[in-house]
């Protein structure tokens, strides 16, 4: 099968234009090429993208999961939905401590706040918000409706902060505010860096750890703390699955920052580092093999000969007891085909857990990467700004004498730099690891996922809710990777199982074989209703 002419074929039913512009987005991995891929631009106007918006990737994904603070939104009550538990951010009150996780705090705006303005509105709700559940820490994230009349959040946390005596401190993460959800993330990075992080004065214990990137979805994050606990390590906070504003505040007090989604939270690793001296490693514990590089690599970097005695039998005891079940289920699984289009790094770390089920990935792209999410952080100094990145502002931060510390000395922290080269400070990026001939989409939609789906044949599609469907209708099992289809964890040593469950099982349910979509009927666009043609 020649996937080029694939490629081909597809965007030819574009007109000029747009053809041009959809193909820069595409690419056939050949190896013996130098590839570069365009990402993080405007999708086209017209075309139905997966894409979210700043304020989802900002309130929804990076601050809504801090699950002791107060999050509300100021504007219409439909963009407080969509970013109210549709990610299934899981989160446990520690100690009989507040979480606010399952509420929805919004201004609920109207045609008259927008023609007035909701400045008021929006003070009002600070402090009802206050008298009613008493959080020691409070966000507010603005909308569209906000940028665009001028109401001032900013003043009014100021104002609140001031009159209630607890951190209140806004964003201005209007949706339209860069091309994605991505421009969210680096705005939530900044704000928790500048009125968070460094805050704290706790003691912290010995191999102390920040686990950033991970959101706990379906429980990630806990069956990621339940391995690096059994070996002994001290996590101090997570960015920001399960989270909390009170351990977020001595984040910079780690001796080492992991780095699980690199696209949501490379910002505030990179200035934690600058700042604080705490170095970061990418790791990936999606699958069993990334899971295990990514524990001997965390033991590497610590030296400690106990430790890494300790992270070795830890792998030893979790793989006795999960190999019987993998085993099993890569009898059906060996030999099937995914194709896969989530957020994140999702679509990078998922393809190892396949491959370990003997599943190939035949295409794979990401909702809201950047170049460097595909093609490595080595071209980062050649990406060309535009006019909506350079809308998000990049803050400096300098070193902070007073609580930046180092747990290697310097020359061992160079030594390991070099050992482990891939992993420190450094992120490789998805093409490197994908197979010659694998098709790699930016910004996939849905024609194309149509289109894509019907030539490739995948058995498996991995996406999100928004595309879900629409391979299900074409008779192809799709496993939503954004939320887990209600299931979870998929992260680790026993998520990878709950994984292989989930995927058997849809793999040899019945139902596919008595699903025809209306176009393989000979059928037109029109539909059936009460008996009557409705276009």
């Amino acid at each position: 099968m020649d996937r080029e002419k694939i490629v081909g074929d597809m965007l030819d039913a574009y007109p000029g234009k747009v053809m041009r512009n959809r193909k820069a987005h595409m690419i056939v991995k050949d190896s013996n090429k130098t590839q570069e891929i365009e990402a993080d631009s405007r999708t086209v106007p017209g075309i139905i993208t997966n894409r979210g918006c700043a304020y989802a990737g900002c309130k929804g994904v990076v601050l809504g999961p801090l699950k002791d603070m107060v999050h509300i939104v100021h504007g219409p009550i439909g963009c407080s939905y969509y970013a109210w538990g549709t990610r299934r951010n899981k989160a446990r009150s520690e100690n009989g401590g507040p979480n606010f996780i399952n509420y929805a705090f919004s201004t609920d705006m109207n045609e008259s706040d927008i023609v007035f303005g909701g400045d008021k509105k929006l003070a009002k709700a600070v402090r009802e918000a206050y008298a009613i559940f008493k959080p020691k820490a409070m966000t507010i994230s603005a909308t569209c409706p906000v940028g665009l009349i001028g109401d001032d959040i900013h003043a009014v946390a100021r104002e609140a902060e001031k009159e209630l005596g607890i951190k209140v401190f806004a964003v201005s993460c209007e949706g339209y505010k860069g091309v994605s959800q991505s421009a969210g993330h680096h705005l939530a990075n900044n704000a928790l860096m500048t009125h968070v992080i460094g805050k704290g004065e706790d003691v912290v214990g010995k191999y102390s750890l920040n686990i950033l990137g991970e959101y706990n979805i379906g429980g990630d994050g806990w069956e990621i703390g339940r391995v690096l606990d059994k070996i002994g390590y001290n996590i101090i906070t997570v960015m920001t699955g399960d989270g909390s504003y009170e351990s977020l505040k001595n984040a910079h007090k780690a001796d080492l920052n992991l780095v699980q989604c690199h696209r949501s939270i490379n910002y505030i690793a990179g200035m934690i580092e600058t700042k604080y001296g705490t170095p970061w490693m990418k790791v990936n514990f999606i699958g069993v093999e990334g899971t295990i590089e990514a524990l001997r690599n965390i033991a590497k970097f610590f030296g400690d000969e106990a430790l890494t005695a300790k992270t070795e039998a830890v792998i030893k005891e979790e793989l006795a007891e999960i190999k019987p079940a993998m085993d099993e289920y890569k009898k059906v699984t060996d030999g099937k085909t995914a194709f896969m289009f989530v957020g994140g790094s999702r679509s990078h770390h998922y393809q190892n857990l396949f491959k370990e089920l003997g599943v190939s990935t035949i295409g794979a792209g990401f909702e809201f990467a950047h170049r460097d999410d595909y093609e490595g952080r080595d071209v980062i100094p050649f990406i060309k700004p535009n006019a909506d990145n350079k809308n998000i502002e990049d803050i400096e931060v300098e070193k902070d004498e007073k609580n930046y510390k180092l747990y290697l000395s310097p020359e061992k922290l160079e030594q390991v730099k070099k050992d482990l080269a891939s992993v420190i400070g450094n992120y490789e990026g998805m093409i490197k690891d994908m197979e010659d001939g694998s098709i790699i989409v930016d910004d996939l939609n849905h024609y194309e996922t149509e289109k894509l789906i019907e030539v490739l044949k995948p058995d498996i599609f991995a996406s999100g809710i928004k595309d879900k469907f629409v391979a299900q209708k074409m008779g192809v099992f799709s496993k939503q990777l954004h939320s887990y289809d209600y299931s979870g964890p998929y992260a680790g040593f026993k998520g990878a199982v709950t994984f292989a469950k989930d995927i058997v099982a849809g793999l040899t349910t019945p139902s596919w074989g008595f699903i025809v979509p209306p176009w393989k009927k000979g059928l037109s666009a029109e539909v059936m209703t009460g008996g009557e043609k409705t276009c």
